[in-house]
């Protein structure tokens, strides 16, 4: 395994991603806007970009992330 490309801290369980956030100009660039639910493992990975977000407090924040299997949203990413 190994870490996530990035990774996002969040204080809400759901999240959205376009890939582009960060980017000046934007979505052009990323993908397609999704929306990520947080379960109990404390985190989420995005199906297009592997970004993972992390819920502050949650079982994941502060863990080793390489330690972690890829983890999707729950529709077969």
């Amino acid at each position: 395994m190994h870490p996530p490309l990035e990774t996002t801290r969040v204080t809400h369980a759901r999240v959205a991603c376009d890939g582009a956030t960060d980017i000046p100009g934007g979505a052009a660039l990323g993908h397609p806007r999704v929306w990520l639910q947080i379960n109990e493992t404390g985190y989420v990975d995005c199906g297009y970009c592997d970004r993972r977000f992390i819920l502050v407090g949650g079982p994941a924040d502060g863990a080793d992330q390489s330690t972690l299997r890829d983890h999707g949203d729950g529709a077969g990413r």
